[in-house]
């Protein structure tokens, strides 16, 4: 097996609930449920992140130093919520995803898999 040409390369390929949960991190900190509402907003209801996959994999992310839990909230938030935040190895991880992403359906589109640029 060839070595991951980055250390971001090492963690691919993500599984589509961590790729989404990094997406909707990617320009704000949220707390889970928002992030579970903005992974929803922005694939117009067709992903859906039930509690359980949602907190495992942040979970998994907080150990492998994608994301951190931020003390920072909004005024009068619930005090319970906790907020988290993409690092830059969680940026970086999620940009060699979406590299990876990208290279697999030129190939597809390579092989007329999939449809033409528009």
């Amino acid at each position: 097996m060839p070595e991951p040409a980055t250390p971001a390369d090492a963690l691919l390929p993500l599984s589509p609930a961590v790729f989404h949960i990094l997406l909707a991190l990617a320009d704000e900190d949220r707390h889970g449920y928002a992030i579970t509402q903005d992974i929803a907003a922005r694939t117009g209801g067709g992903v859906r992140l039930g509690p359980g996959t949602l907190y495992r994999s942040i979970q998994r992310m907080l150990e492998q130093g994608l994301l951190i839990e931020t003390r920072q909230r909004p005024p009068l938030d619930d005090p319970r919520r906790r907020y988290y935040r993409i690092t830059p190895i969680g940026r970086a991880v999620a940009r060699a995803e979406a590299r990876r992403l990208n290279d697999l359906v030129k190939l597809a589109r390579a092989q007329g898999l999939a449809p033409a640029r528009a």
